[in-house]
């Protein structure tokens, strides 16, 4: 048996077209405090260290510290914006 590349290529052309992105959002977590660029969150069971966070508002953050009942989130944008 001879591996043909249009025959691949084909293949992947096929299930790239149909491939279709989805966005899940699984949890949400409530701000216990915010202060000096850096935002606490409460119940971000699944978080992992160096996820991004989308605080709602049009600023982002990056989870870096894990904690028992909270994460600790470096805040890239303006804090004001975050209540």
């Amino acid at each position: 048996m001879q591996i043909r590349p249009e025959e691949i290529t084909q293949i992947l052309k096929t299930q790239l077209k149909d491939f279709d992105k989805k966005l899940d959002i699984s949890e949400t977590g409530s701000v216990i405090s915010v202060g000096d660029g850096v935002a606490k969150i409460y119940g971000l069971e699944k978080a992992m260290a160096g996820e991004l966070v989308d605080f709602g508002s049009g600023v982002f953050g990056m989870i870096l510290n894990l904690e028992t009942d909270a994460v600790g989130v470096a805040i890239l944008g303006d804090e004001s914006a975050i209540k």
